[in-house]
């Protein structure tokens, strides 16, 4: 390799780096910003609107239950459906009860509902605020004296703090429910055994571990979202990158943040 294309390489990375760096920096601006208005935005004349915050609970909280509420059951079938298959070689089936619920509260449940939240609500968010870069709206915002940040970023951050960890509970519930479903017959117990049986084994600590994941991948898909939506450039065009790369980072930024949880958190 010449002596060029070692510089071409190391000032591309050096490029993609400090971009990356920027936006690291631009979305902790956002969450800053976000912060104050909720807590000082009253004193400045400049409050988050209760109507919008419930809009977005609805939004990125009410109308998710049905696809999250499938999904997570989906899941707690497959689990139960290969750990069986599994077990069935130890003959340890029973303890297929113990893994699903301790899988699902855990790791599954918050993992689960945010990849579908930002399947969602980062898409949403990354197309509804390009739109609006594009046609100057937020300019216009800006120049009624109206923060972009309080009015656009805001809202969905409190809704998503509050709804994701509500959504995991949800899949939490479905996704033990599945299980329970097809570990009905090969263990030959019932359903409320089945329940009982996941209670008895879980810890408070289980579940709180799902519910302050799920708390962190609300934030993170909020402010990602939003974030690529304010960056947009080039028109319509522009609009639709924004929202796949919305969503691409979203579902990136959930994964590694989950590995960093199961690393620290269960040790």
């Amino acid at each position: 390799m010449s002596l060029n294309s070692v510089h071409r390489v190391v000032s591309e990375l050096g490029r993609v780096s400090l971009a990356r760096i920027e936006e690291l920096g631009y979305i902790g601006s956002l969450l800053a910003e976000s912060l104050f208005f909720l807590v000082l935005g009253p004193r400045r004349g400049q409050p988050v609107r209760w109507h919008q915050i419930l809009h977005q609970m609805r939004q990125i909280g009410a109308d998710a239950i049905p696809i999250v509420a499938l999904l997570s059951m989906v899941i707690g079938l497959s689990l139960a459906i290969n750990g069986i298959a599994q077990l069935k070689a130890f003959g340890a089936e029973s303890a297929i009860v113990i893994g699903v619920a301790l899988g699902v509260t855990r790791e599954f449940g918050p993992l689960i509902t945010g990849i579908v939240v930002a399947g969602r609500t980062a898409s949403a968010l990354a197309a509804r605020l390009g739109s609006m870069v594009v046609s100057q709206e937020v300019d216009a915002l800006r120049v009624i004296g109206v923060e972009p940040a309080r009015y656009l970023a805001a809202p969905p951050l409190i809704a998503a703090i509050v709804m994701l960890p509500c959504l995991t509970l949800v899949s939490d519930f479905f996704a033990i429910l599945g299980g329970g479903l097809f570990s009905a017959g090969p263990l030959d117990i019932s359903l409320y055994s089945y329940f009982h049986q996941s209670l008895e084994a879980l810890e408070p600590w289980d579940v709180m571990q799902g519910l302050i994941k799920g708390l962190v991948f609300g934030v993170l898909i909020v402010l990602i979202g939003v974030g690529t939506g304010f960056s947009v450039t080039g028109g319509a065009e522009g609009v639709g990158k924004a929202t796949t790369r919305a969503v691409v980072m979203s579902i990136c930024a959930i994964l590694i943040a989950d590995m960093i949880f199961s690393f620290f958190l269960n040790r």
